[in-house]
């Protein structure tokens, strides 16, 4: 009975909501028979993630992630861009501009939570808007959230009713923003319908398929698959790493004050070498769990290859050095950030500086002004 009902009538997972299948264990979407008749239907993967946190391979393509996005373009909605403002630039989505067509764009910040609380909230706002029009978005209205705590959410939900004007909603971003955990606190705050929320995890390509969400007016929201960001730096760790990279609370500052021909590991996949310039501070936010390292910039080279997977970590001891790329910054503001992507930032205060950066080959390093300063 259970088989049939699949037949005549397609079910899909409440959880990523691809479309559920009884035949095959191997292929996405399989769900025993007999769970077929429980009122909410996950699929096994599913169920494995939200039971015993055990992740299983997407076999989906960026192709066909990108094949629902393209279809946003041609709806009459409005596109809520969801970014980590922890890691801008590694959860930038690339071509929004034409997944949006002529919709509004509305910005959202995610993970606040792991700022340091220091940091002026408005300064982040700005911040946000003009990294979105250096990229090539002028989103209609910018907010800041987090998922975890709650903060902001019903503000964000507000701002989502109020700039719809009755329209549908597409909830877009990479993967590990928050877009499904987001729309698990709207459900939970609106609908109290604990059953029915979306499978949400920290590891890349969770949501399969666009699940649908109906709105009180009878027009809908869609939360749409992550994209997959290869220069993320979550693909150039293991599971184990993952968890250690991946900031859980807020960000505690981690003070050095280096003389030039001075280096800091970032773990084992940022280093940052203080070149030239005047002793002064640099301060690292990063996840709490990882470990940094201090040491000359002449045994910097050698502690990497001998090091990588043992001391300097993640990578782990399987993986060991990663192929390093450098890229040379002048620091000329009183204080800036340079922000490793997926990693966090190192702040320094003074002028006239030279430093240079190292990342794994595709992984973004960049300089700001200070997102503290002011």
């Amino acid at each position: 009975m259970g088989e049939s009902r699949v037949d005549t009538q397609p079910i899909y997972c409440s959880g990523c909501g691809i479309q559920i299948q009884t035949e095959d264990k191997q292929k996405l979407g399989y769900a025993p028979a007999s769970a077929l008749q429980r009122d909410v239907v996950i699929c096994q993967r599913c169920f494995k993630l939200k039971h015993y946190n055990e992740v299983q391979d997407v076999s989906l393509t960026d192709d066909d992630f990108y094949k629902i996005l393209n279809t946003i373009s041609e709806k009459d909605a409005l596109v809520v861009k969801i970014v980590d403002v922890f890691d801008f630039n590694g959860s930038w989505l690339t071509g929004l501009n034409r997944f949006a067509g002529k919709n509004d764009v509305f910005l959202v910040g995610n993970k606040v939570d792991l700022l340091p609380k220091l940091i002026n909230r408005n300064k982040v706002t700005n911040w946000l808007k003009f990294s979105a029009k250096q990229l090539g978005l002028t989103p209609k209205s910018v907010a800041l959230m987090s998922t975890k705590t709650g903060e902001g959410v019903l503000d964000v939900a507000a701002e989502i009713d109020r700039l719809r004007g009755g329209r549908d909603v597409y909830i877009v971003g990479c993967t590990n923003v928050g877009k499904s955990s987001f729309i698990n606190q709207l459900i939970k705050q609106f609908a109290g319908d604990t059953d029915q929320l979306i499978t949400t995890s920290h590891f890349p390509g969770t949501t399969l398929d666009v699940i649908d969400i109906p709105l009180d007016d009878g027009q809908t929201m869609f939360d749409t698959p992550g994209i997959i960001n290869r220069h993320q730096m979550a693909h150039y760790v293991s599971e184990a790493g993952l968890k250690v990279i991946t900031p859980k609370k807020e960000a505690k500052p981690k003070v050095y004050q280096l003389n030039s021909g001075q280096t800091l590991f970032l773990g084992g996949l940022g280093r940052m070498d203080f070149v030239q310039g005047e002793r002064t501070s640099f301060v690292c936010y990063v996840s709490n769990e990882l470990s940094i390292h201090r040491t000359k910039y002449e045994k910097a080279n050698q502690l990497y290859e001998q090091h990588a997977g043992t001391l300097l970590t993640p990578p782990d001891e399987q993986q060991g050095a990663l192929e390093m790329v450098k890229h040379e910054f002048k620091i000329t503001d009183q204080a800036s950030d340079i922000v490793y992507s997926g990693l966090g930032w190192i702040t320094v205060k003074g002028s006239g500086l030279k430093i240079e950066a190292y990342a794994p080959k595709g992984v973004g390093v960049s300089v700001r002004p200070s997102i503290l300063s002011g």
